[in-house]
C-alpha cells in the first residue's frame, strides 16, 4: 500500500491542519525516502470511500516485524510469546513511525464515530485474517482512545513532559511563576551558555543551505551512533518536510557546534532530535528546552512537547501528561495475562504520576 494512490487533498481534509505527523506529505515522505520497510514498517493504510469516491475515513497502519521506533515498549510481550513457542511478529501498529507524539490516528469525515468504529473493526478483522499476533493503537487523542476502549481489552498509559504557554509575554514572564530556586537554576544555565560565547539561531527548514543540512543531519546521525541505535530517517526525508521543520543551531564564533530538529504544528512545537560536536556546559538545556520555550512564547504556540521520557524536564517547566495506547492481543490466555499485568502497571504509574507532580517547579 502507498499513499501515492491517495489524494493528498482528501487525506488532509480528514486529518485537519493541527498535527504535522498525520499529514499526507509527512507520511508519504517516510515512504518515498525509504525510511520504512527496511526497518520493519510495511504500510497498510485503511481507507473508506463514499459512493461518490470521496475519502471519508482513513487510518495509517503498518505491519511490523519488530518493535523499533514505536516508543510504547512491548519487547517483553514479544519475549514471552517467543518463550512459549509462539510468534509475536508480524503485528499491526496504528501509529506514526518514529514519532512518540499524541495526535489523530483514526480519521473520519466530521469526526463521525460510526466511521471510526468501522475502521477499528476493519483493522481487527484484518489482523485476524492475516494471523497477526496483535493490533496496537499508539499515542491516541482522548476521543479516539475512548472509542478504542470499546473494542480492545488492553490499555496502557505513560507520561511525557509538556510545556504549556500560559499567555506569557516573554521568557522572564514565564520565569516569574516558578519557585525562586528553579528560576535561579534556569537563569544560571542560560548564563553559562552565553558566558561560553555560544550564539543560538533558529531557522526554518526551507531556509537551510547545503552545509547546514549536512550539519544538522550529522547531528541526527551521531546521536544514534552514541546510543547504538539506528538512524532510520534519511536526509531526503527531512528535506521533503522542510517547511514544517524548525532547526536550532548553536554557534561558537562562525562554527556550528550543536543543533536540534523540531517540527512545528499549528499550535504545538515538537522537539525530536539533537546532537553536538563536543560538550558545552548546559548547552543541551538551551538548545532542546529554553530556546523552544522562547520560540513558543514569541510565536504564540500553545504547547511544547520536547520528546519522550526524561523527568529532568520537570524542573525546567515541563509537567507530566498522560499518553494513551490501546491493544488487542489475539491469543486469549496471553490477553488475560497481559490485562492483569497492565492493571499492576497502571497502579504503579498512577503512584509515579503523583510523585512527578510533587516535583513541579511552579509556585503554588
Amino acid at each position: 500500500t502507498t499513499l501515492n494512490a491517495v489524494s493528498a487533498e482528501q487525506w488532509n481534509t480528514l486529518a485537519g491542519d493541527a498535527n504535522p505527523f498525520i499529514q499526507h506529505g509527512f507520511l508519504l515522505a517516510l515512504e518515498t525516502a525509504n525510511c520504512l520497510e527496511n526497518y520493519g514498517w510495511k504500510p497498510k493504510y485503511f481507507l473508506i470511500y463514499s459512493d461518490k469516491n470521496t475519502l471519508i475515513g482513513a487510518m495509517p497502519a503498518y505491519e511490523k516485524t519488530n518493535s523499533y521506533g514505536e516508543f510504547v515498549f512491548d519487547w517483553a510481550w514479544a519475549d514471552a510469546y517467543h518463550r512459549s513457542g509462539l510468534e509475536y511478529y508480524p503485528k499491526l501498529v496504528i501509529s506514526i513511525p518514529y514519532s512518540p507524539c499524541q495526535g489523530p490516528r483514526i480519521l473520519a469525515k466530521n469526526n463521525d464515530s460510526e466511521i471510526k468504529n468501522t475502521l477499528i473493526k476493519f483493522a481487527l478483522d484484518f489482523s485476524q485474517k492475516k494471523h497477526y499476533s496483535s493490533t496496537h493503537w499508539l499515542f491516541n487523542l482522548p476521543d479516539d482512545f475512548n472509542l478504542l476502549k470499546q473494542h480492545t481489552k488492553l490499555q496502557r498509559f505513560d507520561f511525557q513532559f509538556h510545556w504549556k504557554n500560559n499567555h506569557y509575554k516573554d521568557f522572564d514572564d514565564f520565569l516569574n511563576i516558578l519557585k525562586p530556586k528553579k528560576r535561579k537554576n534556569i537563569k544560571q544555565e542560560r548564563r553559562k551558555v552565553t558566558d561560553q560565547k555560544i550564539i543560538i539561531k533558529t531557522l526554518k527548514g526551507n531556509e537551510l543551505d547545503e552545509g547546514q543540512w549536512d550539519k544538522i543531519y550529522y547531528y541526527y546521525q551521531i546521536t544514534f551512533m552514541k546510543k547504538s541505535g539506528t538512524a532510520t530517517l534519511k536526509l531526503d526525508f527531512f528535506k521533503k518536510i522542510a517547511p514544517s521543520l524548525l532547526i536550532i543551531f548553536a554557534y561558537n564564533k562562525e562554527d556550528i557546534v550543536a543543533g536540534a530538529i523540531c517540527i512545528q504544528g499549528k499550535d504545538t512545537l515538537y522537539g525530536r532530535h539533537w546532537g553536538c560536536d563536543e560538550e558545552y556546559n548546559s548547552l543541551h538545556f538551551e538548545v532542546c528546552y529554553y530556546t523552544g520555550i522562547e520560540y513558543c512564547i514569541t510565536h504564540g504556540l500553545k504547547t511544547f512537547e520536547p520528546g519522550a521520557q526524561g523527568k529532568h524536564k520537570i524542573s525546567r517547566g515541563f509537567l507530566p501528561v498522560k499518553t494513551w495506547s490501546a491493544h488487542h492481543v489475539g491469543h486469549p490466555e496471553f490477553s488475560k495475562m497481559l490485562k492483569q499485568h497492565l492493571q499492576h502497571e497502571a497502579n504503579a504509574m498512577e503512584d509515579y504520576g503523583v510523585d512527578l507532580l510533587k516535583a513541579s517547579p511552579f509556585k503554588p
